[in-house]
């Protein structure tokens, strides 16, 4: 079972507001902890972010096995009942669990190929750093419906009247 789940991110927060929110969920999340590890951007060269992020992998696998998930928009969509239930059954694997958030760029080919899933937070496309701390809320709210605490208001049914539908 994993004893901490890993988000390698390209890039610093570099906004005290964003770190305070990201700080908050962190110090709630424990079940499993969450570990962020910031790698450098590079200007415009994905190839050399994916090289950071894959030696940031190396060195978080020491050797064992990983199981790398790109957060990218075309990936797979859930709920976040179903992220949640996700969630548990990937905690329970023997790997190192890494999330991955690329630059402005996006991943590298090599990263993406080294990759065991692909997950959207949403058919939106939001900056990295957003990216982050959706993710990060993400977590904390998996954590929540996997205990059954009260923060996702589970249980509670969509009003149909205020359901946004394209059409």
């Amino acid at each position: 079972m994993a004893k901490s789940l890993h988000l390698i991110v390209v890039g610093k927060l570099k906004d005290a507001h964003l770190e305070a929110i990201e700080n908050d969920y962190l110090k709630r999340i424990n079940n499993p902890e969450l570990i962020i590890h910031e790698v450098k951007a590079s200007a415009e060269n994905k190839d050399a972010e994916g090289e950071a992020i894959l030696k940031k992998v190396r060195d978080i696998s020491q050797g064992g096995g990983t199981y790398l998930i790109a957060m990218a928009e075309w990936g797979k969509r859930s709920t976040s009942v179903a992220f949640a239930e996700w969630t548990r059954t990937l905690i329970e694997r023997p790997a190192k669990i890494c999330f991955l958030i690329a630059g402005a760029e996006g991943f590298s080919d090599e990263v993406l190929k080294s990759c065991q899933e692909r997950i959207s937070l949403s058919e939106l496309t939001f900056p990295h750093k957003l990216a982050r701390i959706l993710l990060v809320e993400q977590l904390y709210r998996a954590q929540t419906i996997r205990s059954g605490h009260p923060y996702h208001n589970y249980g509670r049914k969509p009003d149909p009247d205020h359901i946004v539908t394209g059409k």
